[in-house]
């Protein structure tokens, strides 16, 4: 009957376009609050007056890494660190500020450097998936659609199956983004680089961050689940 299979209701409406608006809503709302608690910290001076390049270094030598390099690179919240390179690279918004926010993303990639260094596992493990995520990411919805499209369900579950990828590593990727969050917050505190009373500032942004992990990984489970059941009504239709 017309307007059915495929996951599809009434006259051919796709339902399933509502998980993948609702992960995108998640998405939007996650992202708005980080810029909205990056925007209102990065106003407020640290007492310390340390920039994001000299926290990192203060950080690094606290934890007794000599051999990872600070340096700046363009852009906004492009912060990371590369544990190829062992580089810390630092936003224009970070590397020379000395406000709150600067400090502790800055704080935060330090965290990423130091579970590098002491060899932190679920690192180890995201770090060893990215390759396989990086190709279920690129090639999962062309080979589903293609298995949709000539009808060949070997096609449509290679294609969920490498869609999965991706949301492991996504899901690797949280406990990931905790613990360097946390290990910042600690490494502040004790460093005396922030108050106890700024490093409640510094939750919230880190937790703002933390919480565009979780948005990405509920939107990517959610378009997961859209995959299944398109592939589960195609298949009552044949």
């Amino acid at each position: 009957m017309y307007g059915y299979g495929y996951g599809y209701g009434y006259y051919g409406f796709d339902w399933t376009y509502i998980l993948l608006i609702i992960g995108m809503l998640l998405s939007l709302a996650a992202s708005a609050r980080l810029k909205s608690t990056f925007s209102y910290y990065r106003k407020i001076r640290s007492a310390s007056g340390l920039t994001g390049a000299e926290t990192a270094e203060r950080i690094l030598r606290a934890a007794g890494i000599t051999d990872v390099h600070v340096r700046a690179i363009s852009g906004s919240l492009t912060d990371h660190y590369d544990p190829r390179t062992k580089r810390l690279a630092l936003s224009q918004d970070v590397y020379g500020r000395t406000s709150v926010a600067a400090v502790c993303v800055a704080a935060h990639e330090c965290g990423h450097a130091i579970q590098h260094n002491i060899n932190y596992a679920p690192l180890n493990i995201r770090s060893a998936i990215v390759p396989v995520a990086n190709i279920g990411s690129s090639l999962s919805w062309p080979i589903f659609l293609l298995g949709l499209i000539l009808s060949i369900p070997a096609l449509t579950t290679v294609g969920i199956v490498l869609f999965s990828l991706a949301v492991l590593f996504q899901l690797v990727t949280l406990p990931v983004e905790f613990n360097a969050s946390s290990r910042a917050l600690k490494m502040l505190e004790s460093t005396g680089i922030l108050s106890r009373e700024e490093n409640k500032g510094a939750k919230k942004v880190l937790t703002a961050a933390a919480l565009t992990y979780v948005a990405a990984l509920a939107s990517s489970i959610l378009q997961l689940l859209r995959l299944l059941i398109l592939s589960g009504g195609r298949r009552r239709d044949d």
